[in-house]
């Protein structure tokens, strides 16, 4: 079985088919969402203690912090999407 990896930003991957939703952390959703997942430790926080600028909701309720911007890891997604 082969994965294809997401890019999230500096040299971190995801397996692109449990991604959900790329978000902006700007949203009081969103801050309870991380909240929430850092509780129930399904926090993976990826942005080297740079600014959140994405949260990526993966399946099973895990949530990846970014450094890079939504648009950014959204149109990499994209690409990924349009090769296979």
């Amino acid at each position: 079985m082969t994965y294809t990896l997401l890019n999230v930003g500096f040299g971190n991957s995801v397996v692109a088919d449990e991604v959900i939703a790329i978000m902006a952390p700007t949203s009081s959703p969103m801050r309870r969402l991380r909240d929430e997942a850092k509780e129930e430790k399904k926090l993976i926080d990826a942005t080297y203690g740079r600014k959140t600028r994405s949260i990526i909701i993966l399946k099973d309720n895990y949530i990846v912090l970014s450094a890079s911007q939504p648009d950014t890891i959204a149109q990499r997604y994209q690409l990924l999407n349009e090769n296979e």
